[in-house]
């Protein structure tokens, strides 16, 4: 069990998303850096889209109750165990009784917490992500609060196998950390004010010619106003060539929509599941988690690119936490 002390500023249960409900109205939901959410719970031997923590921002300050396998990932904030750091994208056993917190960085939004077994809460329509609006999935529906106390589930055999091997090399330490972590050149490019790989969207050529050429070439803000249903964008305003009325149409991650104002909304893990705007660009898949460690503040340049491309760089991801995959299988405990 994992008993929050404080909550942080945001952070609920994520996993890998809500599939299938669309059609009733139901968001996806799940993490808004999906890379992250999977590779932390690779490490800690669970599968892919268990439930995890999503820390945004402000880090909680949590203590875990018993002997716990863990694995810190994302951008934003730097992890501490009863105040020593602990390493990012690597297994750590940490003994009943510490207490993980955080120490804010100067970039980044988003950490996720993986730990063996995953937090074991109700699964809704068939996932334990939590959709904040409608206050469902997670823990109890909501975001986390002084107090609660976090069920974990049974560990995988491989955490198994590291919590029994690791669990004599505390002697009296907080953590141990493996010696070993995720390769650097296969994470995304975190970065402040990155530039965003995506396609012309569906009504690309409804907009001016001005619009097309600066949905490519401008520097947008994230506003304050942005949340994980999308990112409010502020710069260039993108106008069409001339008014157009459209029966609403099924919408995803990564849309770039522009309502009347010509202020560009991207949807993100939350959004709905229809919209009315026309919508200018698709960011691709592979850059989302980019996308989710962008702070309020911070620019987007959108760089065009090409469908064939956009899913050779997907298979390459794929291929990448494949391997990834395979070798924790052989990895030294």
């Amino acid at each position: 069990m994992i008993r929050v002390i404080n909550p942080g500023l945001l952070t609920t249960v994520q996993d890998g998303g809500r599939y299938g409900y669309q059609k009733y109205g139901v968001i996806v939901s799940g993490a808004m850096d999906g890379f992250s959410l999977r590779v932390a719970n690779l490490l800690v031997g669970n599968p892919e889209g268990a439930p995890a923590l999503e820390i945004t921002l402000v880090g909680p300050r949590l203590r875990f109750e018993e002997l716990s396998l863990i694995a810190v990932a994302g951008a934003g904030l730097a992890p501490r165990v009863d105040g020593i750091p602990v390493p990012l994208w690597r297994p750590v056993l940490v003994h009943p009784g510490a207490v993980l917190d955080f120490v804010a960085e100067t970039s980044g939004c988003r950490m996720y917490l993986g730990v063996a077994g995953g937090i074991a809460v109700p699964q809704v329509m068939g996932s334990g992500s939590t959709y904040l609006r409608a206050g469902i999935g997670g823990y109890k529906g909501r975001a986390l609060q002084a107090g609660d106390a976090l069920p974990l589930g049974p560990p995988g055999e491989w955490a198994r196998t590291v919590m029994a091997t690791w669990s004599s090399r505390l002697r009296g330490k907080s953590f141990v950390a493996a010696p070993w972590g995720v390769d650097s050149r296969l994470l995304p490019k975190y970065e402040p004010n990155p530039r965003v790989r995506a396609m012309p969207g569906p009504q690309f050529e409804a907009f001016d010619e001005e619009a097309r050429r600066k949905v490519f070439e401008a520097d947008f803000v994230v506003l304050p106003q942005s949340d994980r249903m999308g990112y409010r964008l502020d710069g260039t305003k993108l106008a069409l060539a001339r008014p157009m009325e459209m029966i609403s149409e099924a919408v995803t991650t990564g849309t770039l929509q522009v309502p009347p104002d010509g202020r560009p909304i991207l949807l993100l893990a939350d959004h709905q599941t229809m919209g009315g705007y026309p919508k200018i660009a698709q960011v691709a898949t592979v850059d989302l988690p980019v996308v989710a460690q962008v702070r309020p503040g911070g620019r987007l340049r959108f760089t065009r690119i090409e469908l064939e491309d956009a899913q050779r760089l997907l298979r390459k991801r794929e291929e990448d936490i494949g391997r990834l995959r395979a070798a924790l299988c052989h990895a030294r405990v």
